[in-house]
């Protein structure tokens, strides 16, 4: 099973310096769980707004971080496996008791101060992933330190994937394929639509558990809309009691994440043979997702993805029934960094990993898109092979 090696962690370590250099700051700070998880490969198990967390990485010296009691034993377990990229931690209390060494959360001001006298950094230029009032009230402490907000910034050291954060999700991917077929076996007329979701992650967990034992996997979301509320891309509020009716239209959704990387599989499906303006629509967002694939090259920009969807669409007379960009970045988020695709000229890198789920939806017909995760080269590479066929989505 493919994890992250240290390979991953010095070249992130060097990515970081160079952001420093550009920057001209002394150290970057990250606060935010998803970044945590990219400087230190810990995913955190708790909310950085409810329990605080600092991971500071300098431009000399080893990364060090302020963290809940709460994650004590999660790190314990993690460096015994020996996934851990972080070594110097400072514990803080979750609630007071007698004869307990550690701080408690009033006091998060004075240890940060503490920790960065004690590295140097005390009058120092930071880079923060996002502001944070404890941040606020250790800089009125340090007259000497700066901040700088530099979310935008950071966000460009995780466009492009290393070759094996591609093989985890390449294995997911497999996964979901997998997945699809099962739903394909199940959908039904007279199903209720959680039922099947249900029964599809517990058939999803235990595949996984067959692929990738003793890995990190959860399951965001298996999540189907059936008949009018396949409309709405995130439904009509309404599933419960949801049932698949001959004729319907229906989406679905499969996004796990393994070891900290998701993939987005989502496809549209028929319950008996779609009538003409189905097919219109099916066909259109197939070829709508292809073009968007075969725009995924480096040199190309990213909102070059976009608009070869909405060409396509546009061509079948169907733009009035769009109601979102084209896809977004996927990684260590399931909506990763860059998220306005519609709207960045920037170049495509290879390595870059995006959803491509042009989608049409046609109130009181159904909706209709075919999501494939596809790596930015030449040639692109999709990440999910479930077929996007008519034949193939048609079921019951």
């Amino acid at each position: 099973m493919p994890r992250l090696s240290t390979a991953v962690r010095d070249q992130r370590r060097h990515h970081m310096n160079q952001l420093m250099d550009r920057l001209e700051v002394d150290a970057l700070v990250f606060g935010s769980a998803d970044f945590f998880q990219y400087a230190s490969n810990f995913l955190l198990d708790v909310w950085p707004w409810e329990r605080p967390v600092f991971l500071f990485v300098p431009r000399q010296g080893q990364p060090f971080a302020l963290m809940n009691e709460l994650s004590q034993h999660h790190v314990a377990m993690c460096q015994a496996k020996q996934t851990l990229w972080l070594e110097d931690i400072c514990w803080y209390a979750e609630h007071p008791r007698r004869n307990h060494p550690l701080p408690l959360p009033d006091q998060i001001p004075g240890v940060l101060v503490e920790l960065l006298k004690h590295h140097g950094l005390a009058a120092s230029r930071l880079a923060i992933d996002l502001p944070h009032p404890l941040l606020a009230t250790v800089q009125a402490r340090l007259p000497g330190l700066a901040l700088r907000p530099a979310h935008h910034e950071m966000r460009s050291l995780r466009w492009v994937k290393h070759a094996e954060e591609l093989a985890i999700m390449r294995a997911l991917g497999q996964l979901t394929d997998w997945l699809q077929d099962r739903y394909r076996e199940h959908y039904r007329p007279g199903v209720l639509v959680q039922v099947v979701d249900q029964q599809m992650g517990a058939l999803m967990a235990e595949e996984a558990a067959h692929r990738f034992p003793g890995e990190d996997f959860e399951i965001m979301k298996c999540w189907t809309l059936t008949g009018p509320a396949s409309a709405s891309p995130h439904g009509d509020g309404a599933s419960c009691g949801a049932r698949i009716q001959p004729g319907d239209t229906l989406v679905n959704f499969v996004l796990p994440r393994l070891n900290g990387y998701y993939v987005e599989n989502e496809r549209t499906w028929f319950c008996g043979q779609p009538d003409a303006r189905q097919r219109h629509a099916f066909e259109t967002a197939r070829l709508a997702t292809e073009a968007a694939v075969a725009s995924a090259v480096p040199g190309r920009r990213v909102c070059d993805m976009d608009a070869a969807a909405l060409a396509v669409i546009e061509a079948a007379g169907l733009d009035a029934h769009v109601l979102h960009r084209t896809g977004h970045a996927v990684g260590l988020m399931l909506h990763e960094y860059p998220e306005d695709m519609a709207f960045n000229t920037r170049e495509l890198q290879a390595g870059e990993v995006y959803s491509a789920e042009p989608g049409i939806y046609i109130q009181g017909l159904g909706g209709f898109r075919l999501d494939d995760t596809v790596v930015v080269g030449q040639p692109p590479e999709v990440l999910v092979k479930t077929p996007k066929s008519l034949d193939y989505a048609t079921v019951g």
